[in-house]
């Protein structure tokens, strides 16, 4: 099994020095592959990236939620969407992306749809290549 790093991901990048197999690849570009990726076969289950998502937005893949209760102020992050974000990740690097939707209080998202992206971003989408375009955004 692995861990699904899911579309309340807005690139905070916490999770990527934490991981003890180096498995957790940023999109590139970000307006194609606006999140942060786990590659399930190398995530080893170890759970250390969960505690370092200041989003809550990984999940054992098979505890993704089908429907996930926003709080109120979380943004959602998709291909498609078209709202902006705009803030400065775990290093201090500006992150911005035009690809979210700000949740509100009580609103209900399937984030389900999200295990198979993350499935094809290594599979059929840049995986381990997106690396060499990183700006660390």
């Amino acid at each position: 099994m692995t861990h699904i790093i899911t579309s309340l991901c807005v690139r905070d990048r916490g999770c990527i020095e934490v991981c003890p197999v180096e498995c957790i690849i940023p999109g590139n570009p970000a307006d194609g592959f606006p999140m942060v990726y786990i590659d399930p076969d190398t995530c080893i289950d170890c759970g250390a990236c969960v505690p370092e998502c200041p989003f809550s937005a990984i999940f054992p893949e098979d505890e993704v939620p089908a429907a996930y209760t926003a709080k109120g102020g979380e943004y959602i992050n998709r291909v498609g969407l078209t709202g902006h974000y705009e803030a400065t990740n775990h290093h201090g690097k500006a992150v911005v992306l035009e690809t979210t939707r700000q949740l509100d209080a009580g609103e209900v998202v399937d984030l389900t749809p999200d295990t198979p992206l993350n499935y094809d971003f290594f599979k059929g989408g840049p995986g381990y290549s997106a690396k060499d375009g990183d700006t660390g955004s």
